[in-house]
C-alpha cells in the first residue's frame, strides 16, 4: 500500500531572543489509507508542532528549517499559503484539542459547517445544508437539521467535539490530525469519540494521525505508534509491540507510569526521564513541623456526613413556577467519610460529582441536606463562628490550575493568602518561613515563592495549589479532578505527592475524577454518581471486582483495554 504521508527527516525551530528553541529534531513517520498512527509522548515532546508543521500553521516565528512532508506524492514545504489553504479542510482536516476554543461561539453550528462546506467543496445553498445535516448525522448527533440553529453552548463538551470531527470531514479530506481530542472528556464520551474516528476511518479509508499524552487511546485507537521525546521519535512500530514490549528506556518508563485498573498499587511509577521527581520533596517530621502540629488524631468520628443534601439550579426564569426549567444537580445525596480515609467520588460529566465537592467546601449552599465536618453543622448556621471554623479544615485543590491561581500574584502571596485570611501566624516574617517550607515540601522550592504562576508547567502550577491548600493546615483535602489535565507522568508524581502527604498528615480526602484507574489506586472507598444521584457505593476492590449497579458495570465495561500493557508493566 502506497504512503498517504511521509515526512522525512524534518526539523522545526522557534528563534527567540535568547537562541534557537528545536521543537523537532530529525522526525521521520509514515501514515497509509486507512490507519491511525498515534503520536504519543509528554507536553514539549513536539507532538503538536508536527501536526501544524504538515498543515503549515506553526506559531511565528516557528518555521521548518530541513526534511521533506510528501502529501499524495506532493512536497508541501514550500508552498504558498494560498495553495496551502486548497490543501487545508479540502484534503487534510483538523480535529483540535478544545472544541469549545475552535468554535465560534457567536455563530451557530450550521453557520460555520455551511461556512466551511462552501470554501472547500464549492457547494452552494441549500445543497450546503443538506450536507451540513449529512455531516451531523454520520457523527451521530440527532435531530441534525434542528441542531444546526444551536450555538456551541447548548452542546456539551462530546457533542462539541463531535462538531469539530464533523467540520474537519467537510471537505472530504484524505488525512485528518486530531490533537488531543478526548482530552478531559469522561470515559463515556471518550469511548464515542474513539469508535466515531475509527468507524469514520475505515468506512472513508482516512488516514489519521491522533496526537496524545494518553497511553490508554493509543490502546484502544491505534494502528501503529511513534513514541517522542524531547522532538525527537525515539521508537515507532505496531501498537502491540510498542506498548507490549517496548525497547527504549523512555517508552517503558511512560508505559509504567500509567494507572492500573487491574490492581492497587501503594504508588505511581514515575517516569525517570522528567525532572522534578518524588524525591525532591523533604519527608514531614510529624513531631516537630507546622503542618505535623495539626495532624489528626486517630478517631472513629467521620470527618464528613452528608445527608439527603439536593440543590438545584435555575435554567429557565418565569414568574409562574411551572414555567420554570429546573436542573437537579444534586438529587438526596448521602455519605459517610472516615477519618483519615480517601473517598472517590467517580461518574461521568454532568453527575454531580463537582457540585457535591463545593457543596461541601462551602462554596454552594444546599436547597435542603445536611453537611456535618468533623460533627459540627455547616449548614444550618453557615456564618457561625463553628461552621466558619469547620470551613477551615476543609480545603480544594481545583481541577485547571492555569485558571485557579490569581495570575497576578507571586506565589508568595498565593500560598500566604489562607495563612493570613485566618490570621494563623503573629508575624509576617512567620508566614513567609512558612510559605517557603511548604513550598520545598511540596517539591517545588523556596525560590518559587517569587515568581508568578505563568513561570510555571501545568503540574508544577498543581503543586502551587496544593501547597496553598495545606496553608490553613487543614484536617479534609477535596480534590476535584486534580489530575485530568496533565500528562500521565506529571499526574504520577502529583498523585504519589498526594499520598505522601495524605499519609503524614493523617488527611481524609475527598477524590473526584472521572479517570477509573486512577481513582482504583487513590480510594479506599467510592460513590458512583448519576444524574445527581448515588448509584453505589463499596470498598475500591469490591466495585472494580463485582460491582452491584448497572451504570457502574456500564463504566468500567468503558475503560480503554489495557491489556497490551500487561508484559511491560510487570
Amino acid at each position: 500500500m502506497s504512503e498517504l504521508l511521509e515526512i522525512n527527516d524534518l526539523d522545526v525551530e522557534f528563534p527567540t531572543r535568547r537562541g534557537t528553541v528545536k521543537a523537532a529534531r530529525g522526525v521521520s513517520l509514515t501514515v497509509k489509507p486507512g490507519e491511525v498512527l498515534g503520536l504519543v509522548g509528554e507536553s514539549g515532546a513536539g507532538k503538536s508542532t508536527i501536526g501544524n508543521a504538515i498543515i503549515d500553521l506553526l506559531e511565528r516565528p516557528g518555521r521548518v528549517a530541513g526534511g521533506s512532508i510528501m502529501f499524495e506524492g506532493e512536497e508541501l514545504r514550500g508552498r504558498t499559503e494560498d495553495e496551502m489553504r486548497k490543501v487545508r479542510g479540502d484534503r487534510i482536516g483538523m480535529i483540535f484539542q478544545d472544541p469549545q476554543t475552535s468554535l465560534n461561539p457567536l455563530l451557530t453550528i450550521g453557520a460555520q459547517l455551511v461556512e466551511t462546506i462552501e470554501k472547500t467543496t464549492g457547494i452552494k445553498g441549500s445543497q450546503a445544508d443538506d450536507r451540513a445535516v449529512e455531516l451531523l448525522e454520520a457523527v451521530g448527533i440527532t435531530e441534525a437539521r434542528a441542531r444546526l440553529k444551536a450555538y456551541p453552548h447548548q452542546f456539551s463538551g462530546g457533542m462539541r467535539q463531535r462538531v469539530v470531527i464533523a467540520l474537519a470531514l467537510a471537505g472530504d479530506p484524505d488525512l485528518i490530525i486530531a490533537d488531543e481530542p478526548t482530552t478531559a472528556l469522561d470515559v463515556s464520551i471518550q469511548k464515542q469519540i474513539l469508535d466515531l474516528i475509527k468507524k469514520l476511518c475505515r468506512e472513508r479509508d482516512l488516514g489519521v494521525i491522533i496526537v496524545t499524552h494518553d497511553i490508554g487511546v493509543i490502546a484502544e485507537i491505534a494502528d501503529r505508534v511513534c513514541v517522542m521525546y524531547r522532538g525527537e521519535v525515539v521508537e515507532t512500530g505496531p501498537v502491540a509491540q510498542i506498548l507490549g514490549a517496548p525497547n527504549h528506556e523512555y517508552t517503558k518508563s511512560l508505559i509504567a507510569a500509567v494507572p492500573r485498573a487491574d490492581q492497587r498499587l501503594h504508588r505511581f511509577t514515575s517516569v525517570d526521564y522528567i525532572e522534578g521527581g518524588d524525591e525532591e520533596r523533604r519527608r514531614i517530621d510529624i513531631q516537630t513541623h507546622w503542618l505535623g502540629e495539626a495532624r489528626s488524631k486517630p478517631s472513629s468520628e467521620d470527618a464528613i456526613e452528608v445527608e439527603n443534601l439536593n440543590l438545584s439550579f435555575t435554567l429557565q426564569k418565569a414568574v409562574l413556577k411551572k414555567n420554570r426549567k429546573m436542573l437537579k444537580a444534586v438529587d438526596n445525596v448521602s455519605f459517610t467519610v472516615k477519618q483519615g480515609e480517601v473517598f472517590g467520588l467517580v461518574g461521568e460529566s454532568g453527575s454531580g460529582k463537582s457540585t457535591v465537592a463545593r457543596l461541601i467546601a462551602g462554596l454552594y449552599r444546599p436547597d435542603s441536606g445536611t453537611i456535618r465536618v468533623k460533627g459540627t453543622d455547616i449548614t444550618t448556621k453557615p456564618k457561625s463562628a463553628e461552621a466558619v471554623e469547620a470551613r477551615r479544615a476543609v480545603q480544594m485543590i481545583f481541577q485547571d490550575p492555569y485558571s485557579s491561581l490569581n495570575a497576578r500574584m507571586r506565589v508568595m502571596d498565593v500560598v500566604a493568602e489562607p495563612i493570613r485570611f485566618y490570621k494563623m501566624t503573629s508575624s509576617e516574617a512567620e508566614t513567609k518561613q512558612i510559605v517557603r517550607d511548604l513550598l520545598d515540601h511540596v517539591g517545588l522550592g523556596a525560590e518559587a515563592a517569587i515568581k508568578y504562576p505563568h513561570e510555571f508547567s501545568g503540574g508544577q502550577r498543581q503543586r502551587i495549589s496544593i501547597a496553598r491548600a495545606l496553608a490553613s493546615r487543614p484536617k479534609i483535602l477535596i480534590c476535584d479532578e486534580p489530575t485530568s489535565a496533565l500528562d500521565v507522568s506529571v499526574q504520577a508524581t502529583i498523585l504519589n505527592l498526594l499520598k505522601d502527604l495524605q499519609e503524614e498528615l493523617g488527611l481524609t480526602m475527598l477524590f473526584i475524577t472521572h479517570d477509573l484507574p486512577v481513582i482504583r489506586q487513590m480510594s479506599d472507598r467510592i460513590a458512583v454518581m448519576r444524574h445527581g444521584a448515588i448509584c453505589e457505593i463499596a470498598d475500591t476492590d469490591q466495585l472494580f471486582a463485582a460491582p452491584e449497579h448497572e451504570y457502574s458495570k456500564h463504566l468500567l465495561e468503558l475503560m480503554p483495554r489495557m491489556d497490551l500493557l500487561g508484559t511491560a508493566a510487570e
